[in-house]
């Protein structure tokens, strides 16, 4: 669901109670763990990480007026999606994600085509999150983008 919210904090004060807590430590983890130069804006109707225009002014390449998007995080209907786009970039990101989760949490994550997806009852891995957060520069990451 999309918020028409203009800023990321009346985005989180928008969410439904039973929601913000745990989007709220989400929000707290991201920012705490995701290296410097990353910045937190508003993009697609939901809270995003970005590289800011003043790191690479080019842009996002599917539409320039947007800073370059790295991750996000969402308040869907049925779920909580955590977006990370590294993952799928980086060689090897991706797998070593999948075999720590199901180490950790004793299953595979639900995986979508560019999102994690925590339903409101599932056991969140916060320790693995913080540390997928931090595996990604934004060096590295512009240096992923630009050779694509």
């Amino acid at each position: 669901m999309q918020s028409e919210a203009k800023t990321v904090d009346r985005y989180f004060d928008e969410l439904p109670e039973d929601r913000k807590e745990v989007m709220n430590r989400l929000r707290t983890l991201i920012k705490e763990n995701l290296p410097d130069g990353f910045e937190e804006a508003m993009g697609y109707g939901m809270p995003g990480y970005v590289v800011p225009f003043s790191r690479y002014p080019q842009g996002y390449r599917c539409d320039p007026s947007v800073p370059l998007p790295f991750a996000g995080l969402a308040s869907q209907k049925n779920h909580i999606a955590v977006y990370h786009m590294g993952m799928y970039a980086k060689p090897g990101l991706h797998e070593w994600f999948e075999e720590e989760y199901a180490k950790r949490v004793g299953k595979k994550p639900d995986l979508g085509k560019s999102c994690l997806r925590f339903r409101p009852t599932q056991v969140i891995p916060y320790d693995l999150l913080a540390e997928l957060f931090r595996k990604i520069t934004v060096d590295e990451w512009i240096s992923m983008v630009d050779r694509i």
